[in-house]
Formats: structure tokens, sequence, C-alpha cells
């Protein structure tokens, strides 16, 4: 069984939870999702809240992962999603890597998938192949960033355009990662389909966060901002956001941020914070599965990333009512319309976002008409029905009419 939400208080509730299935027949599709883990992340999470949706659709979805384990398993268990593991031990060049994609190969041909779609970088390198020499009808690899990572050497971006080229149709999480991948990438556009992350609203909208129980050792007038991000590289922005900490709480002194999420990183942002004289402003709780019930006891969201595909921590955010203050990087414009829905502000700017955080912050009637036009925004355009929906013309063998844009209208 797929878990739903059991929520139906009141008619947004209804709306927000009613089938999506159009009347008459559809074809069903054997699928099968390539990630790389599955670990609590944005992709990994859009990737099984797809295949749970796909599955309660009537498809056939079976996900191959090459990392054994993580705690996203256990969700795709319970929806009855088959998980098989292709362990990936050192490069894809090595004699474990090549052991992995004929193993793959193998089972893609035996399972007679007819989609085969890689949901990030890792698992387009070895899946994309491994489906094309089986001869899947239908391949799809997927761009979800900007390329902003050290791994993306000029050679590697070489190798990531061919496996894009050699996919039927690549999915792209934003128009802004569909630029790169027909300028850069020099992807043939029509082969390039954006196809935007989506949230599920019921399980934000309608969260109810208890303060005294999660945040047991806090003062009950702190205010608490949300900061929900990866701690892998500096590409979040969390330098910047202790910068404008500082004016922040000079201002607000009862203001409390809190990070959620974890990394490499972490170890530098947090000596960064105490060498900044915020450190007692900032709460690191790891990585968590309660984030709605988080963002229910903050009253505004921050995103302070120098770039970004298609954050979803700021439609969760929105989804959750809260304010949004986010740079104007990568697909963020997509989502939020500037002083309507949210506030955008230049990445790499503490001086701003602190001035756009105190704001929202000071202004109460202004946070709570940006709280609901940014909440109405994402359960009109970012639901998961509109995501399965447009998936599943996708996975079709024959080429896909150009979905209509979401965003706009």
């Amino acid at each position: 069984m797929v878990e739903t939400d059991s929520v139906h208080r009141d008619s947004l509730a209804a709306t927000t939870v009613a089938a999506s299935r159009p009347e008459g027949h559809k074809s069903q599709h054997n699928i099968l999702f390539v990630v790389d883990t599955l670990d609590l992340g944005g992709t990994e999470t859009q990737m099984v809240q797809l295949a749970r949706q796909l599955k309660a659709n009537g498809h056939r979805v079976t996900v191959a992962c090459l990392h054994p384990g993580g705690p996203l398993a256990h969700d795709l268990s319970q929806a009855g999603i088959s998980v098989v593991e292709f362990p990936k031990l050192g490069s894809l060049l090595s004699l474990s890597g090549v052991y992995q994609s004929f193993r793959l190969a193998a089972f893609i041909r035996r399972m007679k998938f007819d989609v085969v779609h890689a949901h990030d970088l890792w698992a387009n390198l070895m899946a994309v192949p491994a489906a094309r020499i089986t001869g899947a009808p239908v391949i799809l690899s997927s761009q979800r960033d900007l390329g902003h990572l050290f791994w993306y050497t000029p050679f590697r971006c070489k190798v990531i355009a061919a496996i894009h080229r050699l996919s039927t149709r690549v999915v792209a999480n934003s128009a802004a990662v569909r630029k790169l991948l027909v300028e850069d990438f020099r992807v043939p556009s029509a082969r390039v389909q954006v196809l935007r992350n989506s949230v599920d609203f019921p399980r934000f909208a309608f969260a109810r966060g208890d303060k005294r129980k999660l945040f047991p050792d806090l003062d009950p007038k702190s205010r608490l901002i949300a900061v929900v991000a990866n701690m892998h590289s500096s590409v979040k922005g969390h330098h910047d956001l202790i910068e404008a900490a500082r004016i922040i709480c000079d201002v607000i002194p009862e203001a409390s941020f809190v990070l959620v999420g974890d990394g490499d990183e972490r170890p530098k942002i947090e000596e960064h914070a105490r060498g900044a004289g915020v450190g007692k402003h900032f709460i690191f709780l790891g990585r968590r599965k309660d984030v709605p019930e988080l963002l229910a006891c903050c009253e505004l969201s921050v995103l302070a990333s120098v770039s970004e595909g298609f954050p979803n921590v700021v439609l969760e955010a929105m989804a959750a009512g809260l304010p949004v203050v986010a740079t104007r990087v990568g697909g963020v414009p997509e989502i939020i319309e500037d002083g309507l829905s949210g506030i955008l502000i230049p990445p790499q700017s503490h001086q701003a976002l602190a001035e756009a955080v105190l704001r929202v912050m000071q202004n109460r009637p202004l946070a709570a008409l940006l709280a609901h036009a940014g909440q109405q925004r994402v359960r009109r355009h970012f639901s998961f029905d509109r995501l399965v929906a447009e998936a599943e013309r996708l996975y079709s063998p024959a080429p896909p009419q150009q979905i209509t844009d979401p965003c706009n209208g």
C-alpha cells in the first residue's frame, strides 16, 4: 500500500489529495528508476515520491541504486517497490564499476523494462549506456544542477554531454538547467524536457510543530529562521548566511537559525559561526526526517545558495506557509515571484540577505502576505499530481508534445 495523507480538514486538503488519473484507458509502463543512493536528499526524495505515485497509478516500478542501504529504502519497501542494488566500489572504469554496469544491462534485458530513468549524475553514467546496449525503448538521463561542483572538469563535461546525447530524452528540473544542457552540453533542444520538482503539499501545509518538544533547550521567545540545505560544499552559501546573521542578530537578538542538513563542510560552518560571534544563534540539527514539523516551528525560511537547479527546500517552505527569502539563482525565480510570493536577493551579498530577512521579520503583514501567496502558488503549480501526469507523458515511446510551463498562467 502507498501511504497517503489523512488530512481532510477542509476544501483545500480535499482538492490537493484528489485523484489525478484521467478518465479512460491509460497504457501502463514497466519502469526502472536508477539513482546513486537512497539517502535523504532532494533528488532522492523526489524520485521516491514519483515512484510511489506511479505505482499507485498502476505502473510497474523498480528502483536500482548504486550504493546499498539508505533511509529511503524503507519508504520504497512500504510502498511495495522492489530495490535492487548494483554497488559501485570505486570509479565506473574500475573492474567493480564495469562488472556492475554489465550486471545492470543484463537486468534491464531480463526484466524487459520499457522505460529506464536515471535520476542523477552517477546514475546517468552507469544506466544510460547499459540501457542503450539493451535497446530499451525510452531512456531518460537527468540534469538537476548547473554544473557548479568541482567534479565538472572540461573533460568530464564532455563525457556527460555524450551520455545525455545517448538518451532518448533528457530531463531538466528547471528552465535554467535546460539552457545549460542546450547551450553548454549541446543537447538538441527538442530532446530536453523540463520536469520541475514537486512537493507533498499536505505533508507540509498541515504539519504541526511542537516547539517545546523539538527545541526543549531554546528560549520560548526565540524567533526561528529555517535553513534547510546539505553541507557538502560552499555552494549553499552558509558562510554568507553567517555574515548576514551578525547584522540580523544585532537588530533582533532573539533570532535563531535552525540548520537542517549535514556534510563535510559542517565543522567549517560551525567554526565560522563561533568566530563571528553568532554561534549561540545557530542550531545544527543534522539530517532529519521531520522537516515539516521543524518548519512549522519557524517564521521564515532562507536560501543563501550561490547556485541551484530547482531547490526542493523553497517548495517545502512555501508549502509550509513560511515567507521565503532566497537568492536569485538557477531555477529559484521560476518558483518565487519577487515581492509577491517571496523575496529574491542577489547571491553572495550578506548585506542584501540581512536587509531582506529584517524586512520580513519586522513587518508581520508583509510576512503574512508573502506566506499566503507562496503557499497558494506551490499548491497550484507544484503538486505531485502535475509531476506524475507529465512524467507519464514523457514515458511514452512517441515524442511527447512540449509540456506547458506550470509556472505561467
